[in-house]
């Protein structure tokens, strides 16, 4: 007879970072029906980011009662957290904000698959703060640029300017990810997304007064109002708690190769939402793409290839 061990505080946790892979890529939908009205990208990602601001002050005021009251205060390295919710706070608000612009030119399901190359890029960028990529990642990026080909690339060697501004977005969260990786070991991760998220707003709404109208319209961010309502609270702040929660009994690998599947739920609700579809050319480019972004975290899912690759 075969006993099954099933640890149910990993279950939990990767059942919360699939939720959360869901929100993720249903989100994509809202950023994109967001863009049907008369707003600029920097109108949308201001409102949303303050939203998710906002939506964590909560989580941060019972965060520090349970600790009080557990007679362990959190004691704040106010100097960090500074540090980290700016840099982390400009490094989202370039991804963000060439993501939000990329959603005027290019499909939900493209958007989505070309963001997910931030697992890619995170290695690579990483050789320039002295963590070096293993082989197998150099394979993974030789694959993902062939599944980005098949994807984007349609009778001539050119990217459209949506497929340009979703490369550049997987590049900005690339950075962000290693500067929240820096920073998150020294301050509270809440706290530091908070601020993260204040710190994006502020460059959001001041480029909506530099580079947009000086009095923005009411009707059209009435209009858009539901979609940034659901991308900042529900997507920034409650996607953001259930990644925080999930990622306390789950591995670091396991958790990445779930929350890349915010790129398949991208794709699902831009067909079932949106009416998007896909060539069979676009999908396959998807599934290369998504074979290479998983093939990147073998190593440290499968301990025989990593222990292969330690040699």
């Amino acid at each position: 007879m075969i006993y099954i061990n099933i640890n149910t505080k990993k279950l939990r946790g990767n059942l919360l970072l699939l939720l959360a892979a869901m929100i993720w890529g249903t989100t994509f939908v809202a950023q994109s029906m967001g863009m049907d009205y008369p707003i600029s990208a920097f109108t949308f990602n201001g409102m949303r980011n303050m939203l998710g601001c906002l939506a964590l002050l909560p989580v941060v005021a019972v965060g520090n009662a349970v600790k009080k009251r557990a007679g362990k205060p959190y004691q704040d390295d106010h100097k960090q957290l500074f540090r980290g919710g700016l840099f982390c706070g400009l490094a989202l608000f370039c991804a963000s904000s060439l993501q939000q612009y990329a959603f005027i030119y290019s499909t939900v399901g493209k958007i989505g698959f070309i963001t997910a190359l931030y697992m890619i890029f995170v290695p690579l960028l990483g050789m320039f703060v002295k963590k070096k990529a293993p082989p197998i990642v150099w394979v993974s990026v030789f694959i993902a640029g062939f599944g980005m080909y098949l994807l984007c690339v349609s009778g001539s060697l050119a990217l459209n300017r949506g497929d340009l501004l979703s490369l550049g977005c997987a590049i900005g969260f690339a950075v962000h990810i290693l500067c929240v990786d820096r920073f998150s070991k020294t301050v509270d991760c809440v706290k530091l997304s908070c601020a993260q998220f204040f710190v994006a707003g502020i460059l959001s709404i001041a480029c909506m007064f530099l580079f947009g109208s000086p009095k923005p319209e009411l009707s059209p961010i009435i209009g858009a109002l539901p979609h940034i309502v659901y991308a900042g609270i529900v997507s920034s702040g409650i996607a953001f708690t259930l990644q925080i929660v999930g990622q306390k009994h789950t591995e670091p690998a396991i958790a990445s190769m779930l929350m890349c599947l915010e790129s398949v739920f991208s794709v699902f609700s831009g067909w079932l939402f949106l009416s998007q579809s896909m060539s069979y050319r676009e999908l396959g480019g998807c599934a290369v793409m998504f074979f290479a972004i998983i093939l990147a975290q073998l190593p440290d899912t499968i301990p025989r290839l990593k222990a292969l690759q330690d040699l």
